[in-house]
């Protein structure tokens, strides 16, 4: 079973469209953990009457520290094997779910999978895809650019639990590279599926666009070794490399399908004629 959790906080137009991507995955069992940061009366009437039709949903509300603090309160109420988390400007892909499960069982060695994802815009009109990479430490530190997106990393419970590897609740913005530091400090075993699972949606409001994520990710920026913040451009242009010889400049037509803010109840198709990988979040 998949657990995915989803922070929320006054954000129940994106969380309807979120939710619902996650409701419709099939061939995999699911709970979807909605942690939402008190956001009062009306959130909870929208959670009782989705409940219904989603049974998978599992709404719960209170105060919290921020997104990552509520991130690992709904992992502790995880009961899957497998766990994500999906922000309320996220989606999944048709049957991203039964993809990965398929990859966990080819790769029984693997704790971590990073999957690829497409960025859109509000109205869901593609911007790029951002296909993942194994992340690096250096990279993580220096770049400002993970090599991977959060909605695409999906990891087994047990890492949990094994080296007790949760979110840092003090970050408000950054906690997903100092997870992935996390991971590489504790030698987590991590694969790539080669394929895309998720969307993230480029609203221009973004939590990464945000003064708290420029403020942190410097932080992290000053804390890598005196020589890799002098060679931050060389660390930046091997990552580039690695992404060529990869193959993700390459551009191919693409097709995906997605809930949108004038489509809800429906997953809309939107065909791309040439993918691209350039991107930069809107500050």
């Amino acid at each position: 079973m998949f657990s995915i959790v989803t922070p929320s906080y006054r954000q129940l137009g994106w969380l309807n469209l979120c939710a619902a991507s996650v409701a419709d995955q099939k061939g995999v069992q699911l709970e979807h953990l909605v942690q939402d940061g008190g956001s009062g009366s009306e959130a909870e009437r929208w959670a009782e009457a989705r409940s219904v039709t989603w049974p998978g949903l599992k709404f719960a509300t209170g105060n919290d520290a921020g997104m990552y603090d509520a991130i690992n309160r709904g992992l502790a109420r995880a009961g899957g094997e497998f766990c994500a988390y999906l922000n309320c400007d996220e989606q999944y892909l048709p049957g991203a779910l039964r993809r990965v499960h398929a990859c966990f069982e080819v790769l029984p060695e693997v704790d971590v999978l990073f999957a690829d994802a497409h960025v859109v815009d509000a109205g869901g009109q593609y911007i790029c895809t951002r296909r993942a990479l194994l992340p690096q430490r250096i990279h993580t530190l220096v770049s400002n650019n993970l090599a991977i997106l959060s909605c695409a990393m999906f990891f087994r419970r047990t890492i949990l639990e094994r080296d007790g590897l949760r979110f840092d609740p003090g970050s408000r913005a950054a906690g997903d590279a100092l997870w992935i530091l996390s991971l590489l400090e504790h030698g987590v075993r991590m694969g790539l599926c080669g394929f895309a699972t998720s969307v993230f949606t480029d609203t221009g409001e973004n939590l990464g666009s945000s003064a708290a994520a420029l403020a942190e990710n410097r932080r992290l920026f000053d804390s890598a070794p005196g020589w890799a913040r002098v060679a931050a451009p060389l660390v930046v242009a091997h990552f580039r490399l690695r992404r060529l010889v990869h193959g993700h400049y390459v551009r191919t037509p693409l097709e995906y399908e997605i809930y949108t803010l004038d489509s809800p109840g429906k997953r809309v198709r939107f065909k791309v004629e040439r993918s691209t990988g350039v991107w930069k979040l809107r500050r």
